[in-house]
C-alpha cells in the first residue's frame, strides 16, 4: 500500500519539471494522477510514461477547471488532492521595464488559477461532505524576494496569503489548504529567473544563496508534497513550507 493509495490526484503543469516530479511521486505512492497541461503532446507523453490519466486545459479559465473536475469524477468518481503546479514568469528585468502583459501573465497563471480551482472544486468537496487536500506551488520569491521580478514575487505573496486564509475558512470542513516554496531549480523557466542563459555559471550567484548548495530538484518538491496530501498530514494546513535548502533562514 503506498502513501496514497486509492487517491485521485490533479496535478497541474505536470508535463514537465515539478510537476511531473510531483505526479511521478503520487503514481508511485499509489495515487490516481489526472496529468494536467497546456501543452497537449507533452502531456500526452508524460501520461503514457507514468501510466497516469491526461486532461489538456488552460488553468486560466473556469470551463477548462470545471471539465477536468468532470473527469476525474467521471473516471474514478471522486477526487482527493488538487496541486496547483502551473506557474509563470517574465524575464529578470527593471519593475520600471515590466509591461501589461507581463504583469498579466503572471497574476492570471500563478494567482487566477488558484481563484478558479478553489471556486470550482471546493463546492464539491462541500457538497459530497469529502475532505480535501489543496497543495499550491508556491516559491521562496514569496519570503525572500530577489530584485527583478517584483510581479512575480507578488504573485506568489498572494498564492500564499490566500492558502492561509482559506486553510482558515474551510478548515471546519476537513478541506486543507498548503503551499510549498521551492528555491529555484533546474527547470523550463530557470533562465527567465535569471534573466539570461541558464548556465552552471550564471546559476552561481542564486546557487551561493542557499546553505545546501545546489538548487531544488523535483524529487524534493515531489516528496514534500506527498507528505502534504497523505493522510500523515491530516493536521497541517496553512502551511508555506519552506524547500530551499536554507534560503529562508
Amino acid at each position: 500500500m503506498g502513501r496514497l493509495s486509492d487517491k485521485v490526484a490533479i496535478v497541474t503543469g505536470a508535463a514537465s519539471g515539478f510537476g511531473k516530479g510531483i505526479a511521478r511521486k503520487f503514481a508511485e505512492e499509489g495515487a490516481k494522477v489526472i496529468i494536467c497541461d497546456l501543452s497537449a503532446d507533452a502531456a500526452k507523453a508524460a501520461a503514457e510514461e507514468l501510466s497516469c490519466d491526461v486532461a489538456v486545459a488552460n488553468v486560466t479559465l473556469r470551463e477548462d477547471w470545471e471539465r477536468v473536475l468532470q473527469q476525474a469524477l467521471d473516471k474514478h468518481g471522486r477526487l482527493d488532492i488538487i496541486v496547483n503546479n502551473a506557474g509563470a514568469t517574465y524575464v529578470n528585468k527593471p519593475t520600471v521595464d515590466v509591461e501589461d502583459k507581463d504583469f498579466d501573465l503572471v497574476m492570471n497563471v500563478n494567482v487566477k488559477s488558484i481563484y478558479l480551482s478553489s471556486s470550482v472544486i471546493v463546492p464539491y468537496f462541500l457538497r459530497e461532505k469529502r475532505p480535501g487536500c489543496f497543495i499550491q506551488i508556491s516559491s521562496t520569491a514569496a519570503l525572500r524576494p530577489r530584485p527583478g521580478l517584483t510581479w512575480y514575487n507578488a504573485s506568489k505573496a498572494a498564492v500564499n496569503t490566500a492558502t492561509k486564509t482559506m486553510a482558515v475558512e474551510y478548515g471546519p470542513n476537513n478541506i486543507r489548504f498548503n503551499s510549498v516554496c521551492p528555491v529555484v531549480g533546474i527547470t523550463g523557466m530557470t533562465h527567465l529567473f535569471l534573466g539570461k542563459p541558464d548556465t552552471e555559471e550564471n546559476r552561481a550567484a542564486f546557487v551561493s544563496t542557499i546553505p545546501i548548495g545546489r538548487p531544488s530538484q523535483p524529487a524534493d518538491i515531489a516528496n514534500a508534497c506527498c507528505y502534504l496530501a497523505s493522510d500523515e498530514a491530516n493536521f497541517i494546513t496553512g502551511v508555506n513550507l519552506e524547500v530551499d535548502g536554507g534560503r529562508c533562514v
